[in-house]
C-alpha cells in the first residue's frame, strides 16, 4: 500500500468515525429528552405539551450550537492534514469527536421535538437577547487571566450584539478568510493558527453554552450544556499552554 493509500484509507477510517458518532449519539439522545421533558416551553404552533417553542432557548441553542460545532469540525480535520504534529492532531481529533458526538445529539433533539433545524428571520443567539448578557459580563471579569479568557468580554454577550461577517455567524466562529489560511498553512504555523482559532471558538462557545445552562429547560439539554462548559474550559487551558510551548499567545 502506498503513502498516498495509507493516508486516504486514514482520513476515511477517521471521517467514518465522526459520522458513525453523530449517528448513534442522534439515535441515543431521543429516550433522554423524553425522559427528562421539555420544561414550560410549548410551541405556538400546537405541538405536543412538553414541547419546546421553536423560539425557545432549547431549539435556539441546539440550531446555534450545531453550527457552532460544526466549524469545529471541520477546523481540526483541516488541521489534522496540516501538521504532523501527534499532541495537535490526537487534540484536534478529540475536539472533532466530541462535537460531532454532541451536535448529534443537539440535530436529534431538534428531530424529535419536530422542530426546524434553521429559523428563518431569527438571527443567530436571539434565544439570549436581553436574558444572559448581564450576567455574562459579571462571571467574565472573574475569569481574566485565565487561560487568556480575558479577552472573551469582547465576545460575550447576545446574538444582537455581533456583528456577523465574513461566513462568522456566532462570537468566537472563524471567517472564511481565516479558514483559508488555516488550509494554506503547514507545521508550526499551521499548529498556531489552530490553536488560536480554536480557542476564540470555545470563548464563544462558552458563552452559548452558559446561556443554555441558565434558559434552556429542558433538563438533558441543560447538563449538556454545564459539560460543554467545564470541558471546554479545561481544552482552553491545554491550548494556552501548547501555544506557549510553540512561542505564541491565544489572539487579543
Amino acid at each position: 500500500m502506498t503513502g498516498t493509500e495509507r493516508t486516504r484509507r486514514t482520513r476515511w477510517v477517521a471521517g467514518s468515525a465522526v459520522a458513525l458518532a453523530v449517528l448513534f449519539a442522534g439515535a441515543a439522545t431521543v429516550a433522554s429528552a423524553r425522559d427528562d421533558g421539555a420544561g414550560e416551553h410549548v410551541s405556538a404552533a400546537g405541538s405536543a405539551p412538553g414541547t419546546p417553542a421553536t423560539d425557545s432557548a432549547d431549539a435556539g441553542f441546539a440550531r446555534d450550537m450545531a453550527v457552532h460545532h460544526q466549524q469545529a469540525v471541520e477546523m481540526s480535520f483541516i488541521v489534522r492534514d496540516r501538521t504532523r504534529d501527534e499532541d495537535v492532531r490526537r487534540f484536534a481529533y478529540d475536539i472533532a469527536n466530541t462535537q460531532a458526538n454532541q451536535r448529534g445529539m443537539l440535530l436529534g433533539w431538534l428531530d424529535l421535538w419536530e422542530l426546524p433545524k434553521v429559523s428563518a428571520g431569527q438571527e443567530p443567539m436571539a434565544w439570549m437577547d436581553g436574558q444572559h448578557a448581564g450576567h455574562d459580563m459579571d462571571d467574565m471579569d472573574g475569569m481574566e487571566g485565565k487561560s487568556g479568557m480575558s479577552g472573551m468580554s469582547g465576545m460575550s454577550g447576545h446574538g444582537g450584539g455581533y456583528q456577523a461577517h465574513d461566513g462568522s455567524l456566532m462570537p468566537g466562529m472563524a471567517t472564511r478568510t481565516e479558514l483559508g489560511r488555516l488550509r494554506e498553512a503547514s507545521g508550526k504555523q499551521a499548529e498556531i493558527l489552530y490553536l488560536q482559532l480554536m480557542t476564540d471558538h470555545h470563548k464563544g462557545g462558552i458563552d452559548m453554552a452558559r446561556g443554555c445552562a441558565d434558559l434552556c429547560a429542558v433538563k438533558a439539554e441543560k447538563r449538556l450544556a454545564q459539560s460543554m462548559v467545564d470541558a471546554q474550559r479545561s481544552e482552553l487551558d491545554a491550548m494556552a499552554q501548547m501555544l506557549a510551548e510553540r512561542g505564541a499567545a491565544p489572539r487579543d
